[in-house]
């Protein structure tokens, strides 16, 4: 029969449970318009016909082009002998719907094979937004009902090992292509599932392309590529969505092919082109609650690893505190981000979470601590239209009594929205030349000595 075939038995066990549901919303959800309930109606029909005629066991012998070509002549057969009326247009929509179904994300999955989508963001069975140049966006894709969208969340998560259950009601997990998953059901969820999708380029980006996009400037990234190559220890910071994992990803591209690198996160995201990279990824609990593996037990075991750099893709608790040992002890040029809102608040932070390792030192005796290992923190900002930038370069330059003193080099100085809300500005040096410029020439890297001119205003797009 060769893929498909029509097999006795009872064939119900066989279908997701999504499928068999009635066209219908759950209660409290607001209904699709009644021509889409017509038409998934007749999607959820098809599919369903579709997996009881499935030869599951034949699915993985076969190359991937010649099941899609066998599903859609199917699907075909079966709208042809279906009564409902459709053109040869929504025909070939249909099919095309049937097969993300079946081997996509169903209503998401178009949104996961456009290039200028960076989130997806499903807040309910008919809320589905996603992020495009830093704006956000109401899409035409909607789900069936609660039950649907369940069928598409426990798909993502079984293929990664994860489940998703009122026991277990939040989960991460991370796609084939790299990018980061998000669900969370309910009871946490009042109003029906909820999933959040961050996408990541296939083509990983570079500092030409933050150039490209204004991000910064070219002197800018000229100091930022002599910082990583003579192994300065950089802290990125920035809020949500402002581009701290992009912006450590170009920069570990600038350490040289002949240091072993470790990278430690909690959902794997950094996409770094050198060869000699050791990539390590935090474990959640099992069902019964143990079995966990923390990003400090993994920075505490890459120390064993004899790593010439430590990559940690953000810190968030007491692994902060292990990070810093290593940057003091040897592991210089290490990186690592945090959310924070500005530098000062990000050595804030980093305070706090050295106290939340449960260690207890003197403030003095922390803040030296940090002062020695920190060299440079990149602050980042998602601005009111969009764009991200870098705002801030600011050294540490040691300690004065009990504070960590610094001193910005570099400033984004915003002067303005145009009419079409695009906001307008230019970077500059403060004038201030940074301590770390003797190691630069140490490490043989020459930068210009007019690169700290405060004079030179470059304006970004």
């Amino acid at each position: 029969m060769g893929l498909f075939g029509n097999r006795n038995g009872d064939t119900s066990a066989k279908t997701p449970a999504a499928a068999t549901q009635p066209a219908a919303v759950s209660a409290g959800s607001e209904a699709p318009r009644r021509p889409e309930l017509a038409r998934y109606d007749l999607k959820t029909r098809v599919h369903r016909q579709l997996i009881e005629r499935l030869d599951l066991t034949k699915l993985a012998s076969l190359p991937a082009d010649v099941v899609q070509q066998q599903i859609r002549r199917i699907v075909e057969d079966m709208l042809v002998d279906d009564d409902t009326p459709l053109s040869r247009t929504e025909r070939e929509q249909l099919v095309v719907e049937v097969q993300h179904e079946t081997f996509g994300l169903g209503p998401i999955e178009p949104l996961m094979q456009d290039p200028t989508v960076s989130d997806i963001l499903v807040n309910g069975p008919h809320d589905v937004y996603v992020e495009r140049r830093g704006k956000l966006q109401k899409t035409n894709a909607i789900f069936r009902d609660d039950a649907h969208l369940m069928q598409v969340i426990e798909r993502i998560v079984s293929a990664v090992g994860r489940r998703v259950d009122e026991s277990s009601p939040m989960v991460d997990a991370r796609l084939k292509d790299g990018s980061r998953v998000n669900a969370i059901i309910p009871p946490l969820a009042l109003d029906g599932p909820v999933l959040s999708i961050r996408r990541f380029a296939v083509d990983p980006f570079k500092m030409a392309d933050l150039l490209t996009f204004g991000a910064l400037t070219e002197q800018l990234a000229d100091v930022l590529k002599a910082a990583v190559q003579a192994r300065l220890n950089i802290l990125v910071s920035g809020g949500t969505g402002a581009g701290k994992t992009t912006l450590l990803n170009i920069l570990s591209n600038y350490i040289p092919a002949s240091e072993r690198i470790v990278t430690i996160e909690d959902s794997a995201e950094l996409q770094l082109q050198q060869e000699h990279v050791v990539r390590l990824e935090t474990r959640p609990p099992n069902i019964e609650g143990a079995g966990a593996v923390t990003s400090r037990d993994l920075v505490r075991n890459a120390l064993r690893m004899r790593p010439d750099r430590i990559v940690v893709g953000e810190v968030r608790g007491g692994e902060v505190l292990d990070m810093l040992q290593a940057m003091n002890t040897g592991h210089d040029g290490s990186m690592s981000t945090v959310h924070a809102n500005s530098t000062r608040d990000a050595l804030s932070r980093i305070e706090t979470m050295v106290l939340m390792s449960g260690l207890s030192l003197p403030m003095r005796a922390m803040r030296d601590y940090i002062a020695s290992a920190l060299d440079v923190v990149l602050q980042l900002a998602r601005l009111s239209d969009g764009t991200r930038k870098l705002v801030r370069v600011t050294e540490i330059v040691g300690m004065e009594e009990d504070v960590v003193t610094t001193q910005d080099i570099f400033l984004f100085e915003q002067q303005g929205v145009d009419k079409d809300g695009r906001v307008r500005g230019f970077h500059r040096a403060t004038g201030v030349r940074p301590r770390f410029s003797e190691r630069l020439e140490r490490a043989g890297v020459h930068l210009p000595p007019d690169l700290f001119d405060p004079s030179r205003k470059q304006y970004t797009a």
